[in-house]
């Protein structure tokens, strides 16, 4: 039977190549939902482009996956990293373990080693796709299937799916799986900030579970509170003032 979900997504991704070719992208960590959009966008044409963080903090089985897309779909993934000097400037000035230190050097860190980078790669990017869900999170739930941030649109294909809907099409295409999944972890970032989650705990659970009352978000799609906005811009404006 074939689902009308998986039709709408494939679409979608469908349409942007057709519109955008080479300046369209799918942005993926390699997790469930990036790698559906992965193995549809492959029926559709290995020459969409696939780009994937290396924030230099990631799971080693992460890296993993690379090799398992090019080899499984034939599509070579363009691995994005962050300006070293300012990873350095960073580091140096509030550690390397810096996200511990409250939520502001935990958003500051994601902007050096995350957001930065990504807006780089997207710079020639006039479409990009992301794997967002709006049943992941309160901060997801009124994210829309298009949208338009920062001058491109964004596509989320996969907004209005469930878990159920993820593991039904993973399991119908045999789509590739990250390791971590078979280790307890519901979501998977950096090694530090990413842990397995416990039996009967939300699955947001396993990322910077030190914090307990900031919005657990990474900093590409979520709009941080006036005040932790404030803190995080100053810090970036230190690291970035630091002579090269």
């Amino acid at each position: 039977m074939i689902d009308k979900a998986d039709i709408d997504a494939a679409d979608l991704l469908a349409d942007a190549w057709q519109r955008f070719g080479a300046r369209f992208a799918i942005v993926t960590s390699f997790q469930a939902e990036g790698m559906v959009l992965v193995d549809m966008a492959a029926r559709i044409s290995q020459n969409i482009r696939v780009l994937t963080l290396d924030t230099g903090r990631l799971h080693a089985a992460t890296f993993e996956m690379v090799g398992v897309v090019q080899r499984r779909y034939g599509i070579r993934v363009e691995v994005i990293q962050p300006d070293a000097g300012e990873v350095a400037g960073m580091t140096a000035a509030f550690g390397p373990d810096l996200f511990r230190d409250g939520v502001p050097y935990r958003m500051l860190c994601c902007q050096v080693r995350k957001v930065r980078p990504l807006e780089r790669a997207l710079f020639d990017v006039r479409a990009w796709a992301s794997g967002l869900r709006r049943e992941q999170a309160e901060s997801r739930r009124d994210i829309a299937t298009t949208e338009e941030v920062d001058g491109r649109l964004k596509l989320n294909p996969l907004a209005a799916w469930t878990h159920r809907q993820v593991e039904q099409y993973t399991a119908a295409h045999d789509v590739p799986r990250h390791p971590l999944y078979a280790q307890g972890y519901a979501t998977i970032g950096c090694e530090p900030c990413t842990r397995a989650i416990r039996a009967g705990e939300d699955p947001r659970a396993g990322r910077w579970w030190w914090e307990s009352d900031a919005g657990k978000e990474c900093g590409i799609h979520f709009s941080p509170d006036g005040r932790a906005e404030r803190t995080v811009d100053i810090l970036l404006r230190e690291v970035l003032s630091v002579p090269r």
